[in-house]
């Protein structure tokens, strides 16, 4: 059930039922788009990520965990972690994304296992990748660059994510074929940017994704990096044309062409639900699958349950990769 009772001065719902936010279509295309991500990826490709692990010594629910380096696209250093199964076979790899503020360690909950499982920090993010003067702080970290679509920071923290599914392959040659993404909030976003044009990733899991139709993200007053952006657009309009259509993940979802299960929010005060549906809904075919939670970003009575609902759709969704 949809939280009746929250301390904001506006509705998470945004007068949104299921009913209407399954009929939201994407934007329109801007012209070069698929050209403009194809370079992106390109250009991650070639990077050597010359990826280096460190032992920890500790172990996580079955995880041997490692420290990761690597270097992505324009000499940033990436840092993270890597789980390694302690007891068993490695027939699969993952790169997990994080939400917007970064990662502390691993999150060692989800149930993949026979699987090594990349948890990379992206580009200015805590507290693996903090790199000056991209700011850590999401409302600033959003606008860095943004007046620069061919340097905005999301086209690195994209291309964060293929150069660590290389460095994956490099150093488990044994998983190409089997590797999957999983990613929320931002890496939510970030994965639906990333999905359409990397053909080494087979299967995707998206929770409540970020990024999705802009022309209606900044109609929406929130919480999360999305107000930074609305805000910005009210003092410089040419953002919503200029940069805004290459980074919108509703678009991209229209070029993705791997199973993906979504969980979308119908309440979210930091990621606007038309938003999240707008990603679900422009993925084409009918390999796609839909968890519809009650509320994203926010504490809610049902939360528990359906959080385990959802573990247990990844892990049949999962299954035969």
């Amino acid at each position: 059930m949809v939280p009746k009772k929250y301390p904001y001065s506006f509705d998470p719902t945004y007068g949104y039922t299921l009913e209407t936010l399954l009929d939201i279509t994407p934007p329109a295309e801007p012209e070069g788009f698929a050209e403009f991500w194809q370079r992106a990826y390109e250009e991650a490709k070639n990077a050597q990520p010359m990826a280096r692990l460190a032992d920890t010594g500790k172990t996580e629910n079955g995880w041997r965990i490692y420290d990761l380096n690597y270097t992505s696209t324009g000499g940033m250093k990436i840092g993270g972690w890597v789980g390694v199964p302690v007891k068993g076979p490695i027939r699969r790899g993952f790169v997990i994304g994080h939400g917007y503020g970064g990662r502390g360690g691993c999150d060692t909950h989800y149930p993949l296992r026979e699987s090594v499982i990349f948890y990379p920090c992206m580009r200015g993010q805590w507290s693996r990748s903090m790199n000056p003067p991209i700011s850590h702080e999401s409302q600033y970290h959003v606008l860095h660059d943004i007046d620069k679509p061919d340097k905005y920071v999301l086209r690195g923290c994209v291309q964060d994510i293929w150069v660590a599914v290389t460095a994956m392959l490099n150093l488990f040659p044994q998983v190409e074929g089997h590797v999957g993404y999983l990613g929320g909030s931002f890496g939510g976003g970030l994965g639906a940017l990333a999905l359409p044009w990397d053909d080494r990733i087979s299967k995707a899991h998206l929770r409540v994704p970020t990024f999705g139709h802009h022309p209606i993200r900044l109609q929406c007053v929130g919480q999360g990096s999305g107000e930074s952006v609305r805000k910005f657009h009210q003092k410089h309009p040419w953002v919503a044309e200029r940069t805004l259509p290459y980074y919108d993940a509703a678009i991209a979802a229209t070029h993705i062409k791997i199973p993906v299960h979504c969980a979308c929010a119908l309440f979210d005060p930091n990621v606007c639900p038309p938003g999240q549906f707008a990603v679900y809904n422009a993925i084409p075919g009918k390999k796609k699958k839909l968890y519809v939670q009650d509320a994203g970003h926010f504490s809610y009575d049902n939360e528990a349950q359906q959080g385990q609902e959802i573990m247990d759709a990844i892990e049949a969704f999962f299954e035969d990769l």
